[in-house]
C-alpha cells in the first residue's frame, strides 16, 4: 500500500492556487454559466422572438432583485407582471427558467470534475476519495493483504429504480449528455477557433432542446423505464466500474481484487403497487439487460481486433493463443500471421451467436458468420484470459491496459446478464395466492382468517412435503396465475442468464414470519425451492437460488425486524436452508416510509436501532454457520426519503453494521444526477467503496460506539419529535385537506412520470399515499416538510427537560446543550443527520411557501396549518442553530452556499409561475382553450423545480 508519508508531504504545504479565494475558484464556473446562459437567451430571441426575450429578462431582473437585493417593489411588480401573463406567455417564461436550471446543473457538475481535477494535480486529496481512504487506512496499520481479504467477502450494490421522481424524458437527458460533453470540452481548447465551433456545437445542442417536448404526452412504461436505466449502463457503468477496480488494484500492488461492486436493477422485477410489471416484463428486462451487455463486449472485441496487430512473424504467442487463432473460422489470407486478429474473429463470431440465443437479436457487423454460442461467461472470459497471457509473456503487456483488462473486469462484473435484478413483491398480495392455492386445494378453506401462529404452523407442514398444491386444469384468478409465472419465468431466467442474473426476491410491507414462509411456499410451488425430495424444508441439499429479503418500512415494522427474523431463524430448517443457499440473508429497510410515517429524526433513530439489534442477532449465526447479514438500505433521493451525501450516511452507520456488505438503492432524479455524467458517476462509484472501507476497517470495536448518555439522548429526541410530527400530519384537523390544497400533489399525479399510481388506494389519506409522491410534493412547495419536520419541538422538549432530572432549571439546560453539541462533534450518526437537516432548511424557502397557501380554498385552514407549518420549521432552524453554533444555514458548506444563493433567483419564477397556473388550472372550465396550456406550463415547472433543487426537489 502506497506510503502515507508522501501524501502527506503533498499536502503539507499546498501552492498558491490552492489557496485563491473563492472568486477565483468559481470564475471558471460562472463563465460556464454565463455562456450557457447566453446561448440560451440567443436560442429564446431566435425561436420566440425579441418581445418574448425581453419579457423572460425582465422577469430574471424582478427576481434577482427581489431574492438578492431583498426589494419589496421588486417582488410587488413581479407578482403582477406572472399574473398578467397568458398560458402561452407563461409556458415560455417557464421553459426559459426550467432549461437555464438543468444548462446550470450542467455546468455545476461540470466544475465538480474541474475543481477534483486541480485538487488532484496539487495532491490534496478529496474526502471519499480511495487515495485519501488508503491514506487513513495506512495510518490505522491497515495492511493491504487486510484490504484484499476483506473485498474477497465483501459485496456493495447500488441498485437502480424506477421510482417516480425523474421527470425528464430521455430525450431530454441524452441532450444534456451531450451539452455536459461539449462544455467539459471547453477546458482543453486552446485557439479562437476551436472555441468558436465548440460554441457553435452548444447552440445546437441548445436548440435541439428547446425544440424537444419536455413532457411525456403518454404514461411511461416499464419498457421506458427500462431504457431510461439501460442508458447509464452505456454512458457510465460498463466503463467507469472497471476503472473503479483499476485504481484499487493500483492501491493494492500484488493483491486481487475480487469482485465485490456489482449493480442491481429494480426494474421490470418490482411488482409492489405496480399491475404492468408481470413475467413477461421480467424476460424483457432481463434479455434487454443482456443485449446491452453482450453488445459492449462485441464492440470491445471489434476495437480490439483492431489494436492487436501484431504479427507471428515479429512476435512468438504462447500455444493456448495459437489453438485458439487456429481454432477460429477465419481464414482470411491477410490474416494469416496476426494469430491475435483471428483469436477475436472468432470470439466474435460465439459472442453474435451468443447474442442471438439469449436476446434474438443480431450483431452489427459480421467477418465471419455467428456460430458457436458461448454457453457462460467464464467461457468467455477464459478466452480474453488466454490473450492476456499470451501479450503478457511476449513483451506486449503493454497491449493490455488500454482495453483488454477493462473488458476481462467488465465481464467478470457484468457477465451475460449486466445487473442483478429484484423480484419485489407486496406481503399481502403473496398471501392472496397462497390462500387461494390452499383453498383450491381444500387443505384450507380460509387461511387469511388464521392467526399467526397457525399459519407458520400450516406452511412448515407443507413446506415440508414433496407434493404440490396446484390443482392441475383448474383456472385459478389472474392475479394467482400472473404471480406464480413470475416465480417460473425466475426459473428460466436464471437457467438462461445464470445466477447472478436474480438473487433477491424482497417481501414489502413485512409484518410476520409467515410472510418469509409464504414466499418459500411458492417457491417450492413454482420448482425454485430444489434439493433431493423435490425441495422438502428439513432435508440436506435443498436450496433455493433466492434470498428471501424482508422489508421493513414503518416504525412499527423496524422495531420488530430483529424479533421476526430471530423467529424465523428459530424455525426447523430454516437456518440449514440458508447454508445450503449460501449463507447469506439481506435484509431490506425502507427510509421513505418510515420517515413519512413517523418523521425525519425517529425514521433515522429506528434504523439505527434496528441495524444494531439486528446484528447482534446474526452475530451467533456468523460465528456458528458463517450466514452473513446484509442490509439493504432503502434511501430515496431526498433527505425526508433517506437520502443525503452517501459517504457520510454509511460512515453513519451502527458500527458493525456494514462489515463489507451493502446494498442501496438509487431512486428517480438522483440516478441522473449521480451517474449521467461518467466522470461524476465514477467519483460516486468510488465513494461508495471508500465508505465501506472506513466504516469496516476503520470503525469497528467498542471505541467507535456511541456513548450510552448519547443513546439515551437520542431516544428522548425521537420520542418526542415522533409525537410533535404525528401530532402535526396525522392528528391536526384539516392537515391533510391542506396538503392536498398546498402542495402540487393533485398536478403530480397527472404526470406521466412513472409507470405506477402516486397512491397505493384510491383515497386521499396521507397513509394510503405512496412516500415518494408525499415528498416530492412538500419539496416542490419549497417546504420539504419531511426533511426536518419535528425536530425542533424534540429538541426544545429535550432541553426544558422533562423534570424526573430535576433540572427544569438554567444549569439543567446548559448541561443537556453541552450534551448535543458534544454528540454533533463526536457522533457520526447525529452529525450527519444534522448536515443533512442544514442542506434542507437552507433550500427551503417560507416565503415561496406561503404563496401556495393561497391555493387553499378554506383560507382560515390555510393560514392556520401554515402558521403551525411555520412555527415548528423555525423551532427547528433554531435549534440547528444552538446545536452547530452556526447562525447561517451552511455555513460548513460555502459551495452550496454560494450554489442556492446564485441559483435560486432563477428558481424563484417557477415556483411563482406554479402557483399561478395552479390557481388558474384549478378554477378552470371544461372547454376553456387554455386547459392544455395552463396544464402543460405546471408540468414543466416541476421538471424546472426538481432540477433546480436537486437532492431536495
Amino acid at each position: 500500500m502506497p506510503s502515507s508519508r508522501t501524501r502527506r508531504a503533498a499536502t503539507a504545504t499546498p501552492p498558491a492556487s490552492a489557496a485563491e479565494d473563492a472568486a477565483s475558484k468559481n470564475k471558471p464556473l460562472m463563465e460556464d454559466i454565463r455562456l450557457l446562459g447566453r446561448i440560451l437567451g440567443d436560442v429564446i430571441r431566435e425561436q420566440e422572438g425579441h418581445e418574448a426575450f425581453e419579457l423572460i429578462e425582465r422577469v430574471r431582473q424582478l427576481s434577482v432583485a427581489y431574492r438578492l437585493k431583498n426589494d419589496a417593489s421588486a417582488g410587488r411588480v413581479l407578482d403582477r407582471v406572472l399574473k398578467n401573463l397568458s398560458a402561452d406567455q407563461a409556458v415560455s417564461v417557464i421553459r426559459a427558467f426550467s432549461y437555464f436550471s438543468h444548462l446550470a446543473n450542467i455546468a455545476e457538475d461540470r466544475h465538480h470534475v474541474r475543481r477534483r481535477q486541480v485538487h488532484q494535480a496539487q495532491g490534496h486529496l478529496q474526502e471519499g476519495s480511495l487515495a485519501l481512504t488508503f491514506e487513513r487506512l495506512h495510518d490505522a496499520d491497515v495492511r493491504a493483504a487486510d484490504v484484499a481479504a476483506m473485498l474477497k467477502g465483501a459485496y456493495i450494490s447500488p441498485v437502480l429504480t424506477a421510482h417516480p421522481t425523474e421527470v425528464q424524458r430521455k430525450s431530454i437527458l441524452d441532450a444534456e449528455r451531450a451539452v455536459a460533453e461539449l462544455v467539459g470540452q471547453r477546458d482543453e481548447l486552446r485557439t479562437e477557433a476551436e472555441r468558436e465551433d465548440n460554441e457553435a456545437l452548444l447552440r445546437a445542442r441548445v436548440t435541439q432542446l428547446w425544440q424537444t417536448r419536455m413532457l411525456r404526452y403518454t404514461k411511461l412504461t416499464v419498457a421506458d423505464e427500462i431504457e431510461n436505466a439501460l442508458s447509464y449502463y452505456q454512458s457510465t457503468f460498463l466503463r467507469q466500474i472497471p476503472r473503479v477496480y483499476r485504481e484499487l488494484e493500483q492501491q493494492l500492488k500484488g493483491h486481487e481484487v475480487a469482485n465485490f461492486l456489482r449493480m442491481g436493477q429494480w426494474i421490470g422485477g418490482d411488482r409492489d403497487g405496480n399491475p404492468n410489471v408481470t413475467a413477461p416484463t421480467l424476460r424483457m428486462a432481463l434479455s434487454r439487460q443482456s443485449e446491452v451487455a453482450l453488445r459492449f463486449y462485441l464492440t470491445e472485441v471489434h476495437e480490439l481486433g483492431a489494436e492487436l496487430s501484431v504479427s507471428a512473424m515479429l512476435a512468438g504467442v504462447t500455444p493456448e493463443l495459437k489453438a485458439l487463432a487456429d481454432g477460429s473460422p477465419d481464414r482470411n489470407p491477410h490474416r494469416e500471421d496476426e494469430p491475435y486478429r483471428r483469436a477475436l474473429i472468432g470470439m466474435y463470431a460465439r459472442l453474435a451467436a451468443t447474442l442471438h440465443a439469449l436476446t434474438g437479436t443480431e450483431a452489427l457487423r459480421h467477418a465471419v458468420p455467428p456460430q458457436n454460442a458461448y454457453e457462460t461467461p467464464g467461457q468467455f472470459l477464459a478466452d480474453l484470459r488466454t490473450i492476456e497471457s499470451s501479450l503478457a509473456a511476449h513483451h506486449a503487456q503493454a497491449l493490455t491496459a488500454p482495453r483488454l483488462k477493462p473488458l476481462i473486469r467488465a465481464v467478470q462484473v457484468f457477465g451475460f446478464h449486466l445487473a442483478t435484478v429484484d423480484l419485489r413483491q407486496s406481503s399481502d398480495k403473496h398471501e392472496e395466492v397462497v390462500a387461494e392455492l390452499l383453498a383450491t386445494a381444500r387443505v384450507h378453506a380460509d387461511y387469511s382468517s388464521l392467526d399467526e401462529a397457525a399459519k407458520r404452523e400450516l406452511l412448515l407442514g407443507l413446506l415440508r412435503e414433496a407434493r404440490p398444491l396446484r390443482v392441475r386444469g383448474h383456472r385459478y384468478s389472474e392475479h394467482a396465475e400472473s404471480e406464480l409465472a413470475i416465480f417460473e419465468t425466475a426459473r428460466e431466467m436464471l437457467s438462461r442468464y445464470g445466477r447472478e442474473a436474480l438473487r433477491h426476491y424482497i417481501i414489502s410491507h413485512t409484518e410476520s414470519v409467515s410472510d418469509l414462509l409464504e414466499v418459500l411456499l411458492l417457491q417450492k410451488e413454482t420448482g425454485l425451492l430444489t434439493g433431493p425430495n423435490l425441495g422438502v424444508l428439513g432435508e440436506a441439499g435443498t436450496r433455493t437460488p433466492l434470498i428471501v429479503v424482508p422489508l421493513f418500512e414503518t416504525i412499527g415494522d423496524l422495531r420488530l425486524a430483529p424479533t421476526i427474523m430471530a423467529e424465523f431463524y428459530a424455525l426447523p430448517g430454516i437456518t440449514e436452508l440458508v447454508i445450503a443457499s449460501g449463507g447469506e440473508q439481506d435484509v431490506m429497510l425502507g427510509y421513505s416510509d418510515s420517515n413519512k410515517d413517523g418523521g425525519f429524526f425517529t425514521s433515522n433513530w429506528e434504523l439505527y436501532q434496528a441495524e444494531l439489534e439486528l446484528v447482534a442477532m446474526f452475530n451467533p449465526l456468523r460465528k456458528a454457520h458463517g450466514i452473513t447479514l446484509r442490509l439493504f438500505h432503502g434511501r430515496g433521493g431526498t433527505v425526508g426519503r433517506g437520502g443525503g451525501p452517501s459517504y457520510q450516511a454509511i460512515l453513519a452507520q451502527p458500527p458493525g453494521t456494514v462489515n463489507g456488505q451493502i446494498r442501496l438503492t438509487e431512486q428517480g432524479e438522483v440516478i441522473g444526477s449521480k451517474y449521467a455524467h461518467p466522470e461524476i458517476g465514477r467519483r460516486n462509484l468510488e465513494t461508495l467503496v471508500a465508505a465501506t472501507l472506513e466504516a469496516t476497517l476503520l470503525h469497528t470495536g467498542g471505541k467507535s460506539a456511541a456513548p450510552k448518555a448519547f443513546l439515551e439522548a437520542a431516544a428522548r429526541i425521537s420520542d418526542a419529535s415522533f409525537a410533535a410530527y404525528r401530532d402535526l400530519v396525522y392528528e391536526t384537523d384539516g392537515f391533510t385537506d391542506y396538503f392536498f390544497s398546498a402542495t402540487p400533489i393533485r398536478e403530480i399525479a397527472e404526470l406521466n412520470i412513472g409507470s405506477r399510481p402516486a397512491s397505493r388506494k384510491a383515497t386521499r389519506a396521507i397513509e394510503d399515499l405512496r412516500a415518494i409522491p408525499w415528498g416530492f410534493s412538500w419539496g416542490q412547495c419549497r417546504v420539504a416538510l419531511p426533511g426536518w419536520c419535528g425536530f425542533g419541538s424534540a429538541i426544545e422538549r429535550f432541553l426544558a427537560g422533562d423534570g424526573s432530572e430535576g433540572a427544569d432549571g438554567a444549569g439543567g439546560r446548559d448541561t443537556r446543550l453541552k450534551l448535543l453539541q458534544k454528540m454533533h462533534k463526536q457522533w457520526p450518526f447525529f452529525r450527519t443527520l444534522l448536515s443533512n437537516l442544514d442542506m434542507v432548511l437552507a433550500k427551503s424557502d417560507l416565503r415561496i411557501a406561503q404563496r401556495y397557501v393561497e391555493l387553499v380554498e378554506d383560507k382560515r385552514l390555510g393560514k392556520r396549518i401554515f402558521a403551525l407549518v411555520k412555527a415548528e420549521w423555525e423551532r427547528t432552524n433554531e435549534a440547528l442553530s444552538l446545536i452547530t453554533g452556526e447562525a447561517d444555514r451552511l455555513a460548513a458548506n460555502p459551495a452550496l452556499a454560494r450554489s442556492i444563493e446564485h441559483r435560486f433567483p432563477y428558481l424563484d419564477p417557477l415556483n411563482h409561475l406554479q402557483v399561478e397556473l395552479m390557481r388558474r388550472y384549478r378554477a378552470r372550465k371544461d372547454g376553456d382553450p387554455d386547459n392544455e396550456r395552463v396544464q402543460r406550463g405546471i408540468h414543466i415547472s416541476i421538471n424546472g423545480v426538481a432540477a433546480g433543487l436537486r437532492n431536495t426537489g
